[in-house]
Parts: structure tokens; sequence; C-alpha cells
């Protein structure tokens, strides 16, 4: 076998080999991307005059609206010191509920571009896309086969909520240390852990999600001890890791707090978005949920107690799959309990309304599952759903959306 010499240069065609995956999933990408700017497009033109957007939207205000303005406020203006509050002294939505990462990193590349924070903010969201998709494929490679796991990055880059990879919102760089964690756990390099964990705990809520899939692996590892060896090294990284997780995500309340001089600044901040739903009210655990499943059948005419044994049918329709499903076993532990933690932790802590499936967009390691072959038609039979439901997501939230029930 031939070696090469650090200073013999290494040909064309090995490399190209060697970044294969990198030029593929580029490909798909950008293939991606451009279809979703062709939905923009068309969703610009759609908008009229009782669009949240107006008649005059363009791929810019569509890619701007909602959370990235939020995200703008904290990178341009910051977060308030002083809480905003109403006339009956409740306190109103402001800037305290979004992680202060992707906007900081958006108004430093900024300078890049002029000190526009609106492109800043959207050229990082694609690129953060894009290397999210090229771990996504690595991480899932390490348990199906390679064609499955470019399947599973086309699903993901053409799905439903894909327009937000053009988005300023923080997602996909949310998305890209989820799956860095994912992968560096599947191959047990925890050190990496101790940095990719603050940065999704700073990016957007949901970090102590993983707090809970660190419980989780513990108990499984432990479990499985005699045929896979548990160091007590392991054990020490296993349990110190997932107390950062929870200490980085219970941090942003003792932040808020501490700015404010108001203990309870991000959870009334939170709460201030369910107000306009359901009044003025406290957090419980699962309360949101139950909340919401009374309102959403009141709104529809139905019974509430039918929403609760939806609910219930749901939450066991889900876990079901996690469990015994043979393709979502093959994506590996460590995907499952990401699920399941992941799940559990917006049942705790979530008001379900139009957003949901935004928040469900961590789940997207599942791709790997549903991407396995079944049926000749099955892949392209998904990827055919995951553009219409693009579309569909696009034009309700962004073309034609003017009701609460739509957004984004």
């Amino acid at each position: 076998m031939v070696e090469h010499s650090l200073t013999t240069p290494v040909p064309v065609r090995d490399r190209i080999v060697q970044w294969r995956p990198a030029l593929v999933v580029a490909a798909i990408y950008v293939a991606a991307r451009l279809v979703t700017t062709v939905f923009f497009l068309i969703a610009a033109e759609l908008s009229g005059p009782t669009s949240r957007f107006g008649a005059d939207a363009t791929i810019g205000t569509l890619s701007m609206g909602w959370d990235a303005q939020w995200y703008w406020v904290v990178g341009t203006a910051g977060y308030p010191d002083h809480l905003p509050l109403d006339t009956s002294g409740h306190v109103t939505q402001n800037a305290w509920a979004f992680m202060p990462l992707y906007p900081a990193v958006s108004r430093a590349l900024s300078a890049v571009f002029g000190g526009n924070y609106p492109l800043a903010a959207v050229v990082l969201a694609i690129v953060a896309g894009y290397l999210g998709c090229l771990v996504l494929f690595h991480l899932l490679r390490e348990r199906i086969d390679v064609g499955s796991a470019f399947w599973a990055v086309a699903l993901f880059a053409a799905c439903p909520l894909a327009a937000l990879f053009q988005m300023g919102y923080a997602e996909s760089l949310f998305l890209l240390w989820l799956f860095l964690a994912l992968w560096s756990l599947m191959r047990r390099r925890f050190v990496w852990l101790c940095v990719l964990i603050p940065l999704m705990g700073y990016t957007r809520p949901g970090v102590l999600a993983f707090a809970l899939l660190l419980a989780g692996y513990a108990i499984v590892r432990w479990f499985r001890r005699r045929s896979d060896a548990l160091p007590a090294v392991q054990i020490v990284h296993i349990v110190a890791l997932g107390l950062l997780a929870a200490a980085v995500g219970l941090s942003w309340q003792f932040i808020a707090g501490f700015v404010t001089g108001d203990p309870s600044a991000y959870m009334q901040t939170e709460l201030s978005w369910r107000r306009g739903w359901i009044g003025d009210g406290g957090f419980a655990p699962f309360d949101g949920f139950i909340q919401a499943t009374a309102l959403w059948f009141h709104l529809w005419g139905l019974p509430e107690i039918l929403g609760y044994v939806a609910l219930a049918a749901a939450a066991i329709g889900l876990a079901a799959p996690l469990m015994f499903e043979p393709h979502v076993r093959r994506v590996g532990i460590e995907v499952r309990l990401w699920s399941a933690s992941y799940l559990l932790y917006l049942l705790l802590v979530f008001f379900p309304q139009s957003s949901i499936f935004r928040l469900l967009l961590p789940l997207a390691p599942l791709y790997g599952a549903l991407a396995l072959p079944r049926h000749p038609l099955w892949r392209w039979t998904l990827l055919g759903l995951g553009l219409t439901g693009q579309w569909w997501w696009i034009y309700q939230m962004l073309a034609i959306g003017n009701t609460y029930t739509q957004i984004p």
C-alpha cells in the first residue's frame, strides 16, 4: 500500500472521495434552498393587504418576521433592565424570552455586510443549516447505511419547516449544536459536550431536555454495563454533563432575575405569551398542554374530555414507536432517548398552538428511521409530502397569515 508523506500532495481524486459527503449534502441542501426560495417568491406575491406582511411583502420581510424581529432587537439593543408592564401590572412580551447566542453572532457577522443585521441573520441560518445537515449525515451514518443517511438529509432539508433555514430564527444554529452533541454522545467524545451543552443552552430553550437524555443514557448504560463496559471515568463524565446541562438550562432565569431585579423575570416573560390565550396564571408542569387541550377542543365545539383522551392517545402513540418500532430502533439509543426526552420536555413546559410544528424540528434525527427503505416509492413519497407541507406552512404562516392560529 502506498502511503503519502507529509510533503506529498493528495491527488485531486482522493480529495473528491474524501469530501464526497460534504459535496453530496451541499448539492441536496442547495437544491432544497432553491425550492424554498421559489416558495418564498410566490408567498411574497400572494401576500395581500390583510396579511401581516402586507401587499408589498418581499423575501426579506418574510424572512425577518415574528421571532426574527425579537432576535433583531436582542442583537441591536440587548435586553431590558426593567420588565415592561401592561396597565394591570402584568409583564408583557419582551426580549428575555430569546437566548443571546444567535443574535450575538448575527450582530458580529453583520460587520461583514456593512452592518446589515437581517442579511447576516439569514446568512448565518443558511450556513448553520448546511453544517447541520452535514453533521446529521455523519451521526446517522453511525447507525444506518450511506444511502439512507443521504435520504434522511434530503427529507430534513426539504421538510415542512425548512423555511426556517432561510429565516432569522435560531433553529438551524441550535440544530447544528444538537446534532454535534448527539454525534459526540454516540462516539463517546464526552469532552466535546462540555462546549456544546452551553452553546445549545444559550442558542434557544431546550437544553433541559438534553439533561433528561443524559439521565436516561446513564440508566441504559448502567443496565448494559456487562455487555458494554462502563468505566468509572465515563460515569463521572455522564453525571457531570447532566448536571452541567441542568445548570445551563436554569441559568437564564437567574441571569434575567439579576439584570432586572425580578427573580421571576424569565418565567413571567414566558407566561406573557400564554396570557393572550388563557389569561393570567402561573406555571405548573404539564399544565400548558392540559389547558391548551381544553381551549382548542372548546374552540372546535368538541367536548373537553375528548381532548384529554386524544392527548393521552397521542402521548402513547408517540412513545410506542420510540420503544418498539424496528426502523426507529436502528437509529440508536441516543436518538431514541433524545426524542423521548424532548417530547417529555415539551409536555412539561410548552403551551401548544400553531408554533408546535416549529418546536418539533429538534426531532429531525428520526428522519434516519423514515429514510430506511420500505416500498420503492416510499422515500419519494415522503419527499413530496415534505415539500407539500413546506408550501402549506409558508402559505399559511407567511403569505396569508393574519389570525392567532397562524403564528410561525
